[in-house]
């Protein structure tokens, strides 16, 4: 019993090594937090109905098995979308991961390793289940073709061509932004003053002339879930939300600034900025109070 506890043991702890990996490839295949976190622990599950001690590389084998289940649920997602004509995904804004500027969570920056902003999210959402997979686990985390060709049922050759695809989709719609967390956070600065001033002009300096904002109310019939295109149009937006600007504060988006707005102490809305040469290209608001009620307002803000 005892040498059974023990093997038990190992296999647990050999789990948790791999978890922030296996989160960070959830966290890419699905954009939700919450289901990311049942897809690791069913790959737990499965590993504790397995006999580790067959499994050669375990590391690798949790990756499948998660990406895996990641794709079943991206086609039942695809599947319920398709039953009910459901056109809410243009407006859909995955879930962020956040953190104060003046901490850092291991855990989140393992999540957030060779960065993923929810702009990239977004697109990720629009690829086919097995052509998210096939790049998010080979060019994201250097999984061989051979080794996920098994979990698409494809050739290598033809899960090659699944991530080649995806590869052009993601560089044609998502732009190299800025990485650099002091340049995104002067941007992001101006734009909070130029929101509170309700100064139209300094507003539309910051755009991007194709600047996108995509806003999430979880509720497509409130009217506040919508997709608004260029700068003018963009900007006059942000003159009819300039009442949240004194209740809004700059805390990490997915590893770079961005915008909570948290009136009476509880988030209202997670905005996210995606900035090309020093102009906003994309802004992406959650203000799904579902998905922001566990938010802890007092622990991102201070």
């Amino acid at each position: 019993m005892d040498d059974k506890r023990a093997r038990e043991a190992a296999v647990a702890a050999a789990f948790e090594e791999h978890r922030p990996r296996l989160n960070a490839v959830a966290y890419r295949m699905l954009g939700s937090l919450a289901e990311s976190e049942d897809a690791v622990q069913e790959a737990w599950f499965r590993l504790s109905r397995s006999d580790a001690a067959e499994v050669r590389n375990l590391g690798g084998w949790l990756t499948t098995v998660v990406g895996r289940v990641c794709l079943d649920l991206l086609r039942s997602r695809q599947a319920r979308r398709e039953d009910s004509l459901d056109v809410s995904l243009e407006t859909h804004v995955p879930d962020p991961v956040l953190s104060r500027l003046d901490t850092a969570d291991p855990e989140q920056e393992a999540l957030l390793a060779d960065s993923v902003g929810l702009a990239l999210l977004v697109v990720l959402d629009t690829l086919a289940p097995a052509e998210r997979l096939a790049f998010v686990l080979h060019d994201m985390f250097a999984v061989p073709f051979d080794d996920i060709a098994p979990v698409v049922e494809r050739s290598a050759a033809a899960t090659r061509q699944l991530a080649s695809r995806a590869r052009r989709r993601v560089r044609d719609s998502a732009p190299a932004p800025e990485t650099d967390v002091a340049k995104q956070r002067e941007v992001v600065d101006a734009w909070m003053a130029a929101t509170r001033a309700g100064d139209f002009d300094a507003l539309l300096a910051l755009l991007d002339p194709d600047v996108v904002l995509r806003a999430d109310s979880g509720d497509l019939s409130s009217g506040l879930s919508q997709l608004v295109r260029g700068a003018t149009a963009v900007a006059g937006q942000a003159a009819m939300f300039a009442s949240l600007a004194d209740v809004q504060a700059v805390v990490l988006v997915n590893g770079l600034p961005g915008l909570v707005a948290a009136p009476g102490g509880t988030v209202f809305s997670v905005g996210a900025f995606t900035v090309v040469d020093g102009r906003i290209t994309e802004i992406n608001i959650l203000a799904d109070p579902e998905r922001l009620r566990d938010l802890d307002a007092g622990a991102l803000l201070g």
